[in-house]
């Protein structure tokens, strides 16, 4: 992909706000309960989007900051986690202080960023000991139907990035990984929504989204897992990867 339609797609996703915010899953409590370390206390969400990855972080009780580009994306999730401080900006440029956050987490983001300049930017919020942690929801394609799905719809940036491995780099640790099989309960319209807040779908012209929802209708009522079915279970594999600072080095106390 060129550098121009990449930035295109990276932000397309407020000319989509509504059908993100109704279709776009949640994630799974035990990806949350993984990517979340021991005594967090304060946590910058990254890329925030609508707040979907933010409102798991508000239920576990913690002091969260959402930073978000897009004003549109910004503005439903300020309506829905009045709570929560939703700031402008970018990895690249975080509008926060050095040493200011236990963790940061980027939720169907990362894959967008530049990430030379992303993780020294994010280590210099962190506090010393913090945690950078990622997390992408991956459409199982194990499923037969999910799989005709993704010949239908095409392949994401995210799904293209989970084909390599992730590593956050130094300053960072080791970039540790864990992996969690669910799924979400939709129906036509609800994946034709789903499919709609796509970023390639959202940038694309009106031919081919056209023809990309009516190859969804025909997968629907023509499969035989999907067809004559009021609803049906989308899989989902998530994917989490988690890397830490260092923590401040021990002084020795002076000898005399």
């Amino acid at each position: 992909m060129d550098d121009e339609l990449r930035k295109e797609q990276a932000n397309s996703f407020g000319g989509a706000v509504d059908e993100y915010e109704r279709a776009r899953p949640t994630y799974p409590r035990d990806a949350v309960d993984w990517l979340i370390p021991e005594g967090t206390r304060a946590v910058l969400d990254l890329g925030a989007g609508t707040g979907k990855f933010t409102r798991s972080l508000v239920a576990r009780g913690l002091e969260v900051i959402a930073v978000e580009p897009d004003d549109e994306m910004r503005a439903v999730l300020a309506h829905a986690l009045p709570s929560v401080r939703a700031l402008k900006g970018t990895a690249e440029n975080i509008p926060l202080p050095d040493a200011s956050v236990n963790l940061i987490t980027a939720a169907q983001a990362w894959h967008w960023v530049d990430e030379e300049r992303a993780v020294p930017e994010a280590a210099r919020v962190l506090k010393p000991g913090g945690s950078l942690a990622l997390v992408w929801n991956i459409r199982d394609e194990s499923a037969p139907w999910v799989e005709r799905l993704s010949e239908v719809i095409g392949s994401s940036e995210a799904e293209r990035a989970m084909q390599t491995s992730i590593t956050i780099g130094a300053p960072f640790g080791p970039t540790e990984r864990f992996e969690v099989g669910w799924s979400a309960k939709t129906d036509l319209d609800g994946l034709l929504t789903l499919v709609a807040s796509r970023s390639y779908v959202i940038t694309a012209d009106e031919e081919r989204r056209a023809e990309i929802l009516d190859g969804v209708r025909a997968l629907v009522a023509t499969d035989p897992a999907l067809a004559g079915r009021d609803e049906f279970e989308l899989p989902y594999r998530t994917f989490c990867f988690r890397a830490s600072l260092p923590r401040a080095p021990i002084r020795s106390a002076p000898v005399d």
